[in-house]
């Protein structure tokens, strides 16, 4: 319960941020008729709803397995690392969008200097909120929080282009840079959507643990081979920040009922220690 309280709160932060930093954009966006900033509060638009939705997910997925969901709720926070990717896809059209139409028809930009400070504080916060993120996204091994940590991470690259691009129109006063800036974000935040969603889409598909972790499975069992003749039928996979390990073993026929379940026990307990957030399944077999 204290995992799941730490992830909403760090969810409930980037929400809180996300829209501090919209007003900020969209005031400074109409003052200076930078589309490279309306752009950014576009894309912090789409940051908001992806941390609404982390928050939503980390407080479901925490919830205990039941009748209906014996594995647990785990993969909602695949699905929302998913529903994130796509918001990302979103508002990188978006901004292409709007930009091509500025290069059509070029505008003067004003106020260029609220304009700069408003790109670097939302750079330097986002930085501050995506460490935070990250930070718990990897102890607490979820995939919505790392999603949001993402979102903001693209946001720290784009405030920051938008921003240098805005110094450069200032000091050499070519204006088609900045829709010119804001397609090369777009690119950019294209490619952390895609990595993004094919991270959040192998879980979904049940592929299994990654090499390193299952051959970490293999040595735990091998050291028990006086009692465990051998082992087969491993299957692994993913279900939210939970690892399924599920494997037949056959047994020496000395060993009775009660030898297999503590031997059954001993195994699990090590691979607790190895691997962490595991449920296992063991089917035995005698010889």
């Amino acid at each position: 319960m204290v995992s799941s309280n730490r992830k909403v709160k760090v969810a409930a932060l980037s929400i809180v941020s996300n829209t501090t930093l919209i007003i900020l954009k969209v005031v400074a966006g109409l003052l200076s008729g930078s589309v490279s900033i309306v752009s950014e509060a576009i894309h912090s638009g789409m940051d908001l709803v992806a941390s609404i939705i982390a928050f939503l997910s980390v407080r479901v997925s925490s919830r205990p397995a039941d009748e209906e969901h014996p594995y647990g709720h785990g993969k909602i926070e695949n699905i929302s690392g998913l529903a994130e990717g796509l918001l990302i896809f979103i508002a990188a059209f978006l901004i292409i969008k709007e930009s091509v139409i500025k290069l059509s028809h070029p505008a003067e930009i004003e106020e260029t200097g609220m304009a700069i400070v408003a790109m670097f504080i939302s750079a330097v916060v986002n930085i501050i909120v995506s460490r935070i993120l990250y930070k718990v996204a990897k102890e607490e091994d979820s995939l919505a929080l790392e999603a949001d940590a993402l979102h903001l991470k693209t946001d720290v690259y784009t405030s920051l282009g938008v921003g240098i691009g805005l110094v450069l129109i200032k000091f050499t006063g070519i204006s088609i840079l900045d829709p010119i800036v804001a397609i090369a974000v777009a690119c950019l935040i294209v490619k952390e959507a895609w990595h993004l969603c094919k991270s959040a889409l192998n879980p979904l598909l049940d592929t299994r643990l990654s090499n390193e972790e299952e051959q970490e499975i293999k040595e735990v069992i091998e050291i028990y081979k006086t009692e465990v003749i051998n082992f087969h039928k491993l299957k692994t996979r993913k279900s939210g920040n939970i690892r399924h390990i599920d494997f037949h073993m056959t047994v020496n026929e000395a060993l009775t009922a009660k030898d297999s379940h503590k031997l059954i026990k001993k195994i699990e307990k090590d691979l607790e220690e190895k691997i962490k957030n595991i449920h296992v399944t063991v089917h035995i077999d005698h010889n």
